[in-house]
């Protein structure tokens, strides 16, 4: 398989139209349909459902648009580890970040990186600690910011100094948005919404001990912001980080006794890092 040949599929999936595709690609048509063709002679399956004016994935176009999206994406940011301008460092640093406050002493730390090196870019990818890892495996990223608890068994790791403080996400008009802090009795009865990770639940049921048996799960998350949405719109309180002013409609309540999170930056083991990537760890360990 070329390189070139999967940026064409991709493209074609995308849009879903062969000749609208074409015109993006500024191929002509019989040229890109070709090309197609001879993929899936290649793969020997058939990758699209041919309409008369438009095409969708078979499961096998489904499972190769995942793969082609993986390797186009590793084969880009290999490029962009080469990258030398004119002896000064340079090139992308890609960094997958979890809903943390320790994203501010990150971003102050690549603040501080680029003032020394402004031909390094960063490129940070937001998602959960499981889909992080997974990416790191990859070769995707290079770096993890990930909010415990985790499994960082197979990875090197940094421990930042600062900690999460977990509490719940009330609308302003909210009984509980009058309370300095609330216990595990006091959510009772209230619709609640968790975090999707089987290790955070399970940090909080610790918290909550015989309590959470009795909780009425409304929903589950992964990111903080689709959950403030939800809590705006009446679905449910939502437990989680403390990270500022979410919205205006919102509150949050800590949780009595305190609970807090750690964070780790994580890398795999033995990883053979691009340059920029090495000074920018380097530069890490030297301000920890």
């Amino acid at each position: 398989m070329e390189l070139r040949v999967l940026k064409y599929f991709l493209v074609v999936a995308r849009e879903e139209n062969i000749t609208r595709a074409a015109a993006l690609l500024h191929i002509t048509q019989p040229t890109l349909s070709r090309q197609l063709m001879q993929l899936e002679e290649e793969l020997g399956v058939s990758l699209f459902r041919r309409g008369k004016y438009h095409v969708t994935l078979t499961d096998d176009g489904v499972l190769l648009r995942r793969r082609a999206q993986e390797i186009v994406e590793l084969a880009e940011k290999t490029e962009q580890e080469f990258l030398r301008q004119e002896g000064e460092l340079a090139g992308e640093i890609s960094i997958g970040a979890g809903e943390s406050n320790s994203m501010t002493d990150l971003s102050q730390k690549i603040a501080a990186f680029r003032r020394e090196h402004p031909a390094v870019r960063f490129s940070v990818y937001s998602a959960t600690a499981d889909d992080i890892k997974d990416r790191l495996e990859k070769g995707l990223l290079d770096l993890g910011l990930l909010a415990e608890p985790v499994d960082i068994g197979r990875y090197a790791f940094l421990r930042l100094p600062r900690r999460d403080r977990w509490g719940v996400w009330v609308r302003q008009d909210h009984p509980l948005a009058r309370r300095e802090a609330v216990g595990p009795e006091d959510l009772l009865g209230i619709p609640l919404l968790l975090a999707r990770r089987e290790e955070v639940r399970r940090e909080l049921a610790s918290w909550f001990g015989d309590t959470f048996e009795h909780l009425e799960i409304a929903g589950t998350f992964n990111l903080i912001l689709n959950a403030a949405n939800m809590v705006r719109n009446h679905v449910g309180a939502a437990l989680g980080f403390f990270m500022g002013n979410l919205s205006d409609e919102l509150c949050f309540v800590p949780l009595s006794p305190p609970l807090e999170t750690g964070t780790v930056l994580v890398w795999k083991k033995d990883q053979a890092f691009s340059p920029a990537a090495s000074a920018f760890l380097e530069a890490l360990k030297h301000t920890q």
